[in-house]
């Protein structure tokens, strides 16, 4: 899969009514022998900031979702591969921000649309679904970048 697919399957997803958390893994998990239905379910309450909250974007934990999936540790002793991963993350939140000046769905929301376009659910089109591919595309290059050292 290039980066533009990457992107356009994640935003896709995103048009199809997936919340953006799970149109960001949904976009990834196949390369890592994820079971959709699985990933639907694991990303599913994380849409809206994490369940609405509008605390950290969803676009943007379905990214670490999919960070974990690629770098997360699997024993609870392997600290240095932990800590790598919580680096991956962090760098993914710096990228984000510096795209759009916030990680935070409500700084997103504020900045970019009213709160008649929240109640009326524009925003999906007019700021959420271009985070949604912006996250994608960083995953790839991140992902894409790990591989390339691996090869």
């Amino acid at each position: 899969m290039s980066k533009q697919e990457a992107i356009n399957k994640a935003m896709s997803l995103f048009d199809e009514g997936y919340a953006c958390s799970q149109s960001v893994l949904l976009a990834f998990c196949n390369r890592f022998g994820m079971d959709e239905d699985k990933a639907k379910r694991i990303a599913s309450t994380f849409g809206g900031g994490m369940g609405r909250l509008r605390e950290k974007c969803g676009a943007v934990t379905g990214g670490f979702m999919v960070l974990g999936l690629a770098y997360g540790n699997t024993s609870p002793q392997d600290m240095k591969t932990k800590l790598d991963a919580y680096q991956k993350v962090r760098e993914l939140d710096k990228k984000i921000k510096a795209l759009h000046g916030t990680s935070t769905c409500s700084d997103l929301l504020k900045k970019h649309v009213t709160e008649s376009e929240v109640t009326e659910r524009k925003h999906h089109k007019i700021i959420c679904c271009k985070v949604v591919g912006d996250v994608a595309g960083l995953l790839y290059d991140m992902l894409d970048d790990e591989l390339n050292r691996n090869d």
